[in-house]
């Protein structure tokens, strides 16, 4: 049996680096090895948290990269500009107001009016151009779509004008309507329009395509129940998960640290999803004794200064260490003796979820109560948690942390069993498998319309 040509549109793609590469390149990794032949579409120039050279050599040699430029601004412009608005938006003195905050509302009225449904829409009339010639050159029999950035989507209907039969599958790494919407927006903005604009482009992209699928089962429900009329099977779910291969699972240290310390790092992104104001409040609120032995780590961007400023008054048991590439930011895991969870989404499970529980320390979460992220964690047994706006309880989670001491290692027990499902390489074979479904089906439909229209000419010939 030939393999399945597949291209892979991701708008970010090693050596760029950063949480939302990790997807597309667990798959770039291991589609090769499911039948599937890989050409990868993505951008020369993406604003790009960092780089990480080392994902790039995970990829096999058989996949065929694609690269194109795109229009989008550097990632420090980028956010340069949104500190811009945002201060002249509401942070202005009465002395400087008038002048600041005209030209900064001048700039987020443009911006929002053009930068639409997404900032990296600049690259969709390259995109279009390259994924057209792609598909036709190396004869593609299905292309999957990864978001965001959202405005990927818009290359959806684009490609079923020009190829009605070709299966097109949509891989939604995060919801993007109900919860994601202010997230993506540039300016964040939350006009009318643009919200009109999302929910029209996610809604052409969904009837369009040949897949929908998700990466938890309350997202899959919740994009799935937009669209009643749509059948049930096109929903699917594949999550998130961990490359064993990278990293060192490491067993929680019985002896305490000479120093008595007890340390808490946090690898990823700060922004408004992991805000970090309620572990602030709570730490302020504990006891001296118990204060004085915690050391926090953050490894990652902080997308906004407030988030910076708030952790800042935690002194000197706090160290920022900004971004890292993926292999020095595991290793730091090994490190610690519990690994910090922050989540205000209801929906999305952050894609670091996935490498504290296969990395095997255990969680301190401060999560949505009615979460995904929340009931993972109990699933696994990968930690413990409270309330992501529970201060009280915040505080009690770290009150117990300090003073579990030595016993952590015989309560902390994680399902092993049940974490190993989501190892990227069993995802992967999953996710092909899917795949190699959709193809398959498609092809058959495909063969009874033939069948079908040469009955009727045989017909008409009658």
């Amino acid at each position: 049996m030939a393999p399945l040509n597949v291209l892979l549109v991701s708008y970010v793609f090693p050596p760029a680096g950063g949480t939302g590469v990790m997807r597309a390149a667990s798959l770039a990794r291991y589609f090769p090895a499911e039948d599937i032949r890989l050409d990868v579409l993505t951008t020369r120039n993406p604003a790009a948290v960092g780089k990480d050279p080392g994902l790039l050599q995970g990829i096999p040699t058989s996949v065929t990269i694609h690269r194109t430029m795109t229009l989008d601004l550097p990632f420090g412009m980028k956010k340069a500009i949104k500190r811009f608005i945002t201060r002249g938006a509401g942070n202005a003195g009465p002395s400087a107001a008038a002048g600041e905050k005209t030209k900064a509302g001048l700039l987020k009225r443009t911006l929002d009016n053009l930068l639409l449904p997404d900032p990296q829409v600049t690259w969709y009339p390259v995109l279009t151009r390259a994924a057209r010639r792609i598909i036709k050159k190396r004869k593609i029999d299905l292309v999957l779509i990864t978001v965001p950035t959202f405005s990927n989507l818009l290359l959806v209907k684009k490609l079923r004008r020009q190829f009605p039969n070709l299966p097109i599958v949509v891989d939604f790494r995060d919801e993007w309507i109900a919860t994601s919407f202010e997230l993506v927006s540039f300016s964040f903005s939350s006009s009318e329009r643009a919200h009109r604009l999302a929910r029209r482009t996610e809604a052409n992209a969904v009837r369009n395509a040949t897949g929908v699928v998700a990466v938890t089962e309350a997202a899959r429900r919740l994009i799935r129940s937009r669209y009643p009329e749509q059948a049930d099977d096109k929903f699917q779910l594949v999550p998130n998960g961990f490359d064993a291969t990278r990293m060192t699972r490491t067993e929680t240290s019985a002896t305490p640290r000479r120093d008595g310390k007890v340390i808490l790092t946090h690898v990823g992104t700060i922004y408004p999803s992991t805000a970090p104001t309620s572990l602030v409040e709570a730490i302020q609120l504990l006891p001296p004794d118990v204060r004085s032995r915690l050391k926090l780590r953050f490894i990652g961007h902080i997308e906004e200064p407030r988030f910076r400023e708030a952790l800042l008054q935690l002194g000197d048991m706090v160290e920022l260490h900004g971004y890292l590439p993926q292999r020095e930011a595991l290793a730091a895991m090994n490190e610690t003796d519990y690994v910090l969870l922050l989540n205000h989404d209801p929906l999305n499970v952050g894609s670091k979820f996935y490498d504290y529980v296969g990395g095997g320390k255990p969680i301190l979460g401060a999560v949505h109560p009615e979460g995904e992220t929340r009931r993972l964690l109990e699933e696994m047994r990968g930690g413990w948690w409270a309330g992501i706006d529970d201060v009280d309880g915040i505080r009690q989670l770290l009150l117990d942390a300090v003073r579990r001491g030595d016993s952590v290692s015989q309560e902390f027990q994680p399902d092993t069993a049940k974490i190993a499902q989501y190892e990227r390489a069993v995802l992967a074979r999953r996710y092909a498998s899917l795949l190699h479904s959709i193809a398959a089906k498609k092809g058959r439909s495909d063969s009874r319309t033939a069948e079908t229209s040469s009955l009727a000419e045989e017909l008409k010939e009658c």
